[in-house]
């Protein structure tokens, strides 16, 4: 099983999380998409460059782009 299909991305901030999850646990979001690209793990927000570059304040898993709009 590909690891892709065990994750769903948020549509409002990329958070991936578990396909049975309701809510985000970043954002508190409802809206999920299968339609997602690249995945990063962001440990250190506030010292990280890649967590700036793409907006993250919350130490979580992100996809990289995500899609479905």
């Amino acid at each position: 099983m590909p690891r892709r299909s065990i994750f769903k991305a948020c549509r409002n901030c990329g958070a991936l999380v578990k396909r049975d999850a309701d809510v985000c646990p970043v954002c508190g979001g409802s809206t999920f998409t299968d339609d997602w690209e690249g995945m990063v793990i962001i440990l250190d927000p506030k010292e990280s460059f890649v967590a700036k570059v793409l907006g993250k304040e919350k130490a979580y898993i992100y996809a990289i782009k995500v899609g479905g709009f």
